[in-house]
């Protein structure tokens, strides 16, 4: 993504090659100087790659848990519709439960 937008790279900087004038600059310290920002490019470079493949982890996090609410909103939809039924049905399992027992337990006395 950010390598498109970068002009040069550390093997660019490395094999730059400079005119000499009369009253050019000293090679020795052009090259230290140029050492040094490649060392520092390379680092960069090592940054962005570590810095996309956790953004690819988070995106690819992000779109899971996405997922996941649509998922949840589903099943809540699903159970706030159905909800008033189920839980009637269910209190009324219960209650037919409860009356069984009362009822066999009586039944089981007077045998």
């Amino acid at each position: 993504m950010y390598k498109d937008r970068i002009m040069l790279t550390s093997k660019d900087i490395l094999e730059k090659d400079f005119k000499f004038d009369t009253r050019g600059y000293r090679p020795q310290e052009v090259d230290k100087f140029l050492d040094m920002i490649i060392t520092d490019y390379e680092e960069y470079e090592k940054i962005i790659d570590e810095l996309e493949r956790e953004k690819k982890a988070v995106v690819e996090d992000n779109i899971k848990l996405k997922q996941d609410i649509r998922i949840l909103k589903t099943k809540l939809d699903v159970v706030k519709d159905g909800s008033t039924s189920e839980i009637n049905n269910a209190d009324i399992l219960r209650r037919i439960s409860s009356l069984e027992k009362i009822v066999y337990d009586i039944a089981s006395k007077n045998v």
